[in-house]
C-alpha cells in the first residue's frame, strides 16, 4: 500500500492566507494608487494591507465565539436587531484596519520632516525599545511595552472626548448605542476615529513603533475592546478586576447617569488596563448592570438610526444645530 500524500494544515492555512493579501493589494489597492501617482507608496501599503486580511479573520474569530458567549452569559435579551446591523457596518469598517493604516501613512512624512529637524538642532527621537537595552527589545516586552504606554494616552484620549464639548459632540455616537453589544465597540463618527488614531499614530511614531507593530498594537487593543463592550455579565476574579478591564467594569462607563452625566463627566474611561482609573480617581468598580446609553434620548433627542443619518446628526449638533 503506498503511504497517504502528508497534508500540512498550517502550510495550507498559510498560502491561502498569502494569496488572499496578494489578492487584495493588487486588485483593489494597487489602482487606486496607479490612479493617484502615488505608487511610491506601495512597498510600505503592502506590508500594511496584510493587516486588512488579519482584520476580515479577527471580526471571523470574534462573531463565532463571542456570540457563542452572549448567548451563555447576556446582561440583556437582543430588542433592536437594526442598530446591531447597523454597528456590524462600523465594524466592517474600521476592522479592515484602513483609518488606522491612512493615517499613519499621512503621518510619516511630517514626522519624518520633525525628526530630521530636530535631528539637525541635536535631538534624537525616542525608541521606547532600546530604553533597556537586552530588555526592552525583546519582541513580547517591546510589544507590552508599547501597549501600556498608548493605553495611557488612550486613557486621556478618552477623558477628553467627554470634556471637550465638541468632541462630546462626535463621540456621543459611540454612547448613543442603547443595545450593547461586542459589535458595539466600533460605532463611531469617522472624524472622532481619525482625531483618536492621529493623536496615537504621532505618539506611536514619536517612540520608534514601527508601521507594522503599530498595527498589531491597534489589533490586539480592538479585540479586547470587542470583549468588553460585549453583552456579557462579566466580572473578573479577585484582583485581576483592576488589570484588566472586564465587560461589568466598561458597561458603567455607558451606563445612562453615570457614563458621561456624573460629576466627572464619566467614570472608567481606561480603554485596556484599569490602573489609570484607580490612580486618577474616576474608577467605579461597583457591581450593576444599568440600562445604557445617553440621558437625554430619554427626553427624545435623536442621535440616528442608520450609519449616515448618525454621522450626519454628530455634524450638526457639532455646529449646534441639532
Amino acid at each position: 500500500m503506498t503511504a497517504a500524500p502528508s497534508f500540512d494544515l498550517l502550510q495550507v492555512l498559510a498560502q491561502g492566507f498569502d494569496a488572499a493579501h496578494q489578492a487584495i493589494f493588487e486588485r483593489l489597492i494597487q489602482p487606486v494608487l496607479f490612479a493617484l501617482g502615488a505608487m511610491h507608496l506601495a512597498e510600505p501599503l503592502f506590508d500594511l494591507s496584510v493587516w486588512i486580511v488579519i482584520g476580515a479573520v479577527e471580526v471571523v474569530i470574534l462573531a463565532i465565539v463571542l456570540t457563542v458567549l452572549e448567548k451563555r452569559w447576556p446582561v440583556e435579551a437582543v430588542r433592536d436587531r437594526a442598530a446591531i446591523r447597523t454597528d456590524m457596518l462600523y465594524t466592517l469598517l474600521h476592522r479592515m484596519g484602513a483609518f488606522a493604516m491612512l493615517v499613519f501613512l499621512l503621518m510619516q512624512p511630517a514626522i519624518d520632516a520633525l525628526e530630521a529637524a530636530l535631528r539637525n538642532i541635536g535631538f534624537s527621537r525616542l525608541n521606547l525599545d532600546q530604553v533597556w537595552p537586552g530588555v526592552t527589545d525583546q519582541p513580547v516586552i517591546s510589544f507590552l511595552l508599547y501597549l501600556v504606554v498608548l493605553d495611557f494616552i488612550d486613557y486621556w484620549i478618552h477623558r477628553g472626548q467627554h470634556r471637550i464639548e465638541p468632541w462630546w459632540q462626535l463621540h456621543a455616537v459611540h454612547h448613543s448605542q442603547q443595545q450593547m453589544t461586542f459589535w458595539s465597540d466600533q460605532r463611531n463618527h469617522l472624524l472622532d476615529d481619525l482625531l483618536r488614531d492621529a493623536i496615537l499614530a504621532c505618539v506611536a511614531m514619536g517612540l520608534g513603533a514601527a508601521p507594522a507593530q503599530f498595527m498589531g498594537l491597534v489589533i490586539a487593543s480592538r479585540v479586547l475592546q470587542s470583549l468588553q463592550h460585549a453583552n456579557l455579565r462579566w466580572r473578573w476574579p479577585g484582583g485581576f478586576e483592576r488589570v484588566l478591564v472586564s465587560p461589568s467594569f466598561h458597561r458603567r462607563h455607558h451606563a445612562l447617569g453615570i457614563g458621561h452625566e456624573g460629576p466627572q463627566q464619566g467614570v472608567n474611561f481606561a480603554v485596556l488596563f484599569p490602573l489609570w482609573d484607580h490612580l486618577f480617581g474616576t474608577a467605579d468598580s461597583r457591581p450593576g448592570l444599568e440600562p445604557t446609553g445617553i440621558r437625554d434620548q430619554l427626553d427624545g433627542r435623536d442621535y440616528g438610526s442608520g450609519f449616515w443619518s448618525q454621522q450626519w446628526r454628530a455634524c450638526a449638533r457639532w455646529f449646534g444645530r441639532a
